[in-house]
């Protein structure tokens, strides 16, 4: 008898599913977690049937068992997956920061894979019209920040799928550093780009298919995509990533860890100074620093007594980016108590002793901090000499309307 490899990767596709959840309720207390990919799957891929699928994705869609979903679908005769396309980074990954990986035919299944990086409106929903796809899926593990630009290349899809008349289907997977609130500044519509689209907060709170729902609701209404979130089971808000029993891939070169997740919606406003943000380090976004910082810059930080987190006098070298191959001072960022921690309150904490500290402290040329935190305020306030609590009160009106706003788009 002749059994191909893809009869026998659909066989434990299908085996594996047999373990997924079947219901689209909150799993009691103790259960595992299942994203919408394995509910999917479970699903025997009913909402796909006799539709052409195409999957925007990249390394971190995978399964429990660390298979891509890629592979996992193109081995299953049960769906028509007809095409992939690849997000910042590209779809294998292979792309540093600003980069992609352009079109190709992928060499493990053959797929034609388009590169969707920096297209949106019409020029993307050509991609969309030209793959002949009817449904395009959506599965990337998103980090929790606004300026994590795999969000607005959800959102890009989605207006360019309502033009192209295609269907979105986001499957949803767990937003590694809680759900439990929204924190930090609101982007203002003037200082949209592709760090952030529309008015959200810097550290949502949301998982991806919540903001599509979001996105769908408040931002896309005038032209409203056909979208089905797949749900998850088992998830929790308050659940960090480790309690979701998922291996951890990189979503970019520079996330390493879930460590860096759960720092990265602070100190990733120091790309938009003169101080390295650690890229070119094994510690990105935990490693601040520049020539001629020293151990005065640490102990301010640790002065502010900012919850759940110290700060230890470092020195590294990066070897690409700000300083590359050059010793520099700075401070490491240690969180000792994640639920009390506040990522945005750190970094604002950080930017302020960093001004007072170390007479080189400078915003980038371009003022990339107002892409970043969504307006003029915080780089203004910070010039005028505010502490913590004045920068963070500045924004609380703004936060709370879209705190109350994002309620009504929740599933978990």
């Amino acid at each position: 008898m002749n059994v191909s490899r893809r009869t026998v990767l659909a066989s434990t596709a299908a085996l594996t599913a047999t373990t997924t959840a079947t219901t689209a309720s909150a799993a009691p207390r103790g259960h595992r977690l299942r994203t919408g990919f394995e509910r999917l799957v479970n699903d025997g891929y009913g909402i796909l049937r006799g539709e052409r699928v195409g999957i925007v994705t990249n390394p971190t869609g995978i399964t429990r068992d660390a298979r891509h979903v890629v592979d996992v679908m193109h081995a299953d005769d049960r769906v028509n997956l007809t095409a992939v396309f690849g997000p910042e980074h590209g779809f294998r990954g292979t792309a540093q920061a600003g980069g992609s990986e352009g079109r190709y035919d992928d060499p493990a299944t053959g797929l034609p894979v388009y590169d969707t990086y920096l297209k949106s409106g019409r020029a993307l929903a050509d991609v969309f019209t030209a793959s002949g796809v009817d449904t395009v899926l959506f599965d990337i593990q998103d980090v929790g920040a606004r300026f994590y630009t795999y969000i607005w290349t959800l959102y890009d899809c989605m207006a360019a799928a309502a033009l192209a008349g295609k269907r979105v289907v986001v499957l949803d997977r767990p937003n590694p550093v809680t759900g439990r609130s929204a924190q930090g500044p609101v982007l203002r519509k003037e200082f949209a780009t592709f760090v952030g689209r529309e008015p959200i907060a810097q550290a949502h709170g949301m998982t991806v298919g919540e903001l599509a729902r979001l996105f769908r609701g408040e931002f896309l209404a005038d032209a409203p995509v056909r979208l089905d979130v797949v749900r998850m089971t088992g998830w929790r808000r308050r659940d960090f990533h480790d309690a979701s029993g998922l291996p951890w891939v990189p979503p970019s070169p520079n996330m390493p860890t879930p460590d860096t997740a759960l720092v990265y919606a602070g100190t990733c406003l120091f790309e938009g100074t003169n101080l390295s943000e650690g890229r070119g380090t094994t510690r990105p976004f935990e490693l601040l620093g520049a020539e001629g910082v020293d151990g005065r810059w640490a102990a301010a930080a640790n002065a502010l007594g900012l919850p759940g987190v110290r700060f230890r006098e470092a020195y590294f070298a990066p070897v690409f980016s700000k300083f590359q191959g050059k010793t520099v001072g700075g401070v490491q960022v240690h969180v000792h108590d994640r639920a009390a921690f506040d990522p945005v309150r750190t970094g604002i904490g950080l930017l302020v002793t960093a001004k007072r500290v170390w007479p080189g402290f400078a915003w980038r040329p371009d003022n990339w901090i107002d892409k970043l935190t969504g307006s003029t305020r915080v780089r203004t306030l910070i010039d005028a000499g505010a502490g913590v609590d004045d920068v963070v009160a500045d924004w609380e009106p703004e936060l709370a309307a879209f705190r109350a706003v994002r309620e009504e788009y929740l599933l978990y």
